[in-house]
C-alpha cells in the first residue's frame, strides 16, 4: 500500500515539474442541469479550482454557498430552482418516480422536454443575459468549463468569449462519445445507457444494443440538435457571429473529464483527451455526528446502508413496498441507517434508524459497514466500491439500470426490480451480500483496482485544466476524423467505390459469358445449316 502511494506521489511530482506553472485562470463555468446528485461531481471540481489558484465565475442551478469558497468565486444562481423531477412527473401523468417506465421513444421525447425548458430558463436569468450581451469579452476569460449532459446552448459562449471548452460528464461514458471526439464505437460491446447488458452480449442483445445506438444517433442528429440550434438562434442570434451548429459546436472541444475509472468502466476505444477522474468527490473520511458514530459502532452484526438518493425519494414509495422493507430490516440482526426523508415511521424496528440527510461517504466508510441498499448512481456505486461494501441495487431511471448490471455481473452486488419487489426478493438478496464472502470479497478486490492509480482524480483534473489553458486549447489532441463527412468517416464512399468495382467486375463477367455463348450458339446454327 506504501509503495504504490510513494509511485503515486513522485509521478504527481514528476508531471508537476514537468508543467509549467501557470498564474490563477479566468474560468466561466456552466452547470444549469439542477440534478443534485450531479453537483457532488461540480462542487469538487470547482472547489479543486479555486483552491488551485483560479478564479471561477459559474452560472450553476445549485448553490455552492455551503462551501465556502471564498473571493476567487463568483456565482449567478439559476432562480428559481426548476425541479426536472416534477417536470416529469407532469409529463408523463405519474404520482412518483417509482412509477416511472419508458419507452425509448418517449424518453427523447421527455429528454428534449426537459432540456428545452431547463435551458430556456437559465437563458432569460438577467445576469446570463450580461454575459451574453457583454461589450468587452476579449480576455475575460481563459476556458469554459459545462456539463456534458442538455446544455448544448451554452457552447455558444466559447465562440462570444475565444474560448476552449473542457466537458465534464457525470454520466460515464456514453457511446455518442464517438461523434464528439472522432473515433469508432463498437456496437457489439459498448452500450448505451438505456439497457442493462453487460459488455459481453449475445446475438439477441447486441441486436437490440445497435439498434437503440442508431436511434439515439438519429434523435440527437435529427431532433434534439435542431431543438438546441433553435435555442442558440434565439437567445444568441441577435450577435454579429456566426454561430456553429450544436453538433459541430460539440466537436470541438479541448477535453473531456469523465466521471468514471476502472473497474467500474469497461475497457473500450477513447482519446487522449478523454480524462477518466471517477472518485473525484471522494474526499478523506469525517467524524460522523454522536448518534451516527454510536449506532454504527454498536452494531454487533454490522449494519447496512439504505439510500435511494436525491432525486428518487423513499417517503414516497407505495406503502406495500414500505411495509416489504420494513418487515424485512425486521427479521434481521443487522442495524439498519436509512436516508427517509420524513420525521418518522409508523412502527419502525428497533434496529433502524432514519434521518433526511445522512454523510454517505462517511457512513460507507464504518468498518462495521456490510451492505448498501442503492438506487444505482454512479456516485453512490463509486463510494462503495472505494470503501469495498457490496451493493443491493434497486435501479430506477437513465444509467441506473446498466450501473447496476455492471456491478453484478462483475460480483460486488445483485441487482432487484423494485416493481416486482417481494418479501422473500429483499430477504434472499440481503443475506447474499451479507453472507457470501464472495460479495465482499470482490468488493474489496475492486477497491483496491479503483484506488490503484499513477495520480489522484483531482491532481489528474487540475493538470489538464491547466494542460488546456496553458496551451489555449487543445487542437493538437483533436483527431483528423473530426474534419470528415460522415460517409467519409465510416469509409462508405470506398465502399461503394469497392462495390462498384465489384458490380462492374460481374456486370463485365456476365457480358462477356453471354458474349461468349452467343458466339458459340452462332457457330453451331452454321454448322448445321452445312
Amino acid at each position: 500500500m506504501y509503495t504504490r502511494i510513494l509511485v503515486g506521489i513522485i509521478a504527481f511530482a514528476v508531471l508537476s515539474a514537468q508543467a509549467p506553472l501557470i498564474d490563477g485562470a479566468r474560468i466561466l463555468a456552466v452547470y444549469t442541469y439542477p440534478a443534485r446528485s450531479h453537483f457532488q461531481m461540480h462542487g469538487a471540481l470547482i472547489s479543486e479550482l479555486v483552491k488551485h489558484g483560479h478564479q471561477i465565475t459559474m452560472i450553476t442551478a445549485i448553490t455552492l454557498e455551503p462551501l465556502k469558497l471564498g473571493s476567487n468565486y463568483t456565482e449567478i444562481l439559476i432562480e428559481p430552482e426548476i425541479d426536472s423531477t416534477q417536470l416529469i412527473i407532469e409529463k408523463t401523468g405519474i404520482k412518483s418516480v417509482f412509477e416511472l417506465k419508458l419507452s425509448l421513444s418517449f424518453y427523447f421525447e421527455l429528454l428534449k422536454y426537459v432540456t428545452v425548458i431547463g435551458n430556456e430558463h437559465a437563458l432569460k436569468q438577467p445576469k446570463v443575459q450580461e454575459i451574453i450581451n457583454a461589450k468587452q469579452t476579449e480576455g475575460v476569460y481563459d476556458l469554459l468549463l459545462v456539463e456534458q449532459l442538455h446544455q448544448e446552448p451554452f457552447l455558444a459562449l466559447a465562440h462570444i468569449y475565444k474560448i476552449p471548452v473542457v466537458s465534464s460528464a457525470t454520466f460515464a461514458h456514453q457511446s455518442y462519445f464517438s461523434q464528439m471526439f472522432g473515433y469508432v464505437t463498437p456496437w457489439s460491446y459498448v452500450l448505451t445507457e438505456f439497457l442493462p447488458f453487460s459488455d459481453r452480449m449475445n446475438f439477441l442483445e447486441r441486436a437490440v444494443n445497435s439498434f437503440c445506438s442508431l436511434r439515439l444517433d438519429l434523435f440527437r442528429e435529427f431532433e434534439y440538435f435542431p431543438a438546441m440550434d433553435a435555442l442558440v438562434q434565439k437567445y444568441f442570434g441577435h450577435l454579429p457571429i456566426k454561430f456553429p451548429s450544436v453538433s459541430a459546436m460539440e466537436k470541438n472541444h479541448s477535453a473531456m473529464v469523465i466521471n468514471s475509472y476502472a473497474p467500474l468502466s469497461n475497457a473500450m476505444p477513447k482519446m487522449d483527451n478523454m480524462v477518466y477522474i471517477g472518485g473525484l468527490h471522494i474526499y478523506p473520511t469525517k467524524p460522523l455526528p454522536t448518534d451516527l458514530q454510536k449506532f454504527l459502532d454498536d452494531a454487533e452484526h454490522g449494519a447496512i446502508y439504505f439510500s435511494f438518493g436525491t432525486q428518487v425519494k423513499s417517503k414516497d414509495m407505495p406503502a406495500e413496498k414500505l411495509d416489504i422493507f420494513l418487515n424485512v430490516f425486521r427479521q434481521l440482526k443487522q442495524r439498519i441507517l436509512w436516508k427517509f426523508e420524513n420525521d418518522s415511521i409508523p412502527n419502525l424496528p428497533a434496529n433502524v434508524m432514519i434521518k433526511d440527510w445522512l454523510p454517505q461517504n462517511d457512513i460507507l466508510a464504518h468498518p462495521n459497514m456490510r451492505a448498501f441498499i442503492s438506487h444505482g448512481g454512479l456516485f453512490g456505486l463509486q463510494e462503495a466500491v472505494y470503501h469495498g461494501v457490496p451493493v443491493v441495487g434497486m435501479p430506477f431511471v437513465f444509467d441506473q439500470r446498466l450501473n447496476t448490471k455492471k456491478a453484478e455481473m462483475a460480483g460486488y452486488a445483485v441487482t432487484l426490480d423494485f416493481r416486482t419487489l417481494t418479501h422473500d426478493d429483499l430477504k434472499n438478496a440481503l443475506e447474499a451480500v451479507l453472507f457470501n464472502p464472495k460479495y465482499r470479497d470482490t468488493s474489496k478486490r475492486f477497491s483496491q483496482i479503483f484506488r490503484d492509480r499513477p495520480t489522484g482524480p483531482r491532481e489528474t483534473l487540475r493538470y489538464w485544466i491547466d494542460y488546456v489553458i496553458r496551451h489555449n486549447g487543445a487542437r493538437h489532441l483533436r483527431a483528423a476524423g473530426m474534419d470528415l463527412t460522415w460517409y467519409q468517416f465510416y469509409l462508405l464512399d470506398v465502399a461503394a467505390l469497392v462495390l462498384a468495382f465489384a458490380v462492374a467486375t460481374v456486370a463485365a463477367s456476365v457480358l462477356s459469358l453471354r458474349w461468349l455463348l452467343r458466339r458459340l450458339r452462332g457457330g453451331e446454327s452454321k454448322q448445321k445449316v452445312q
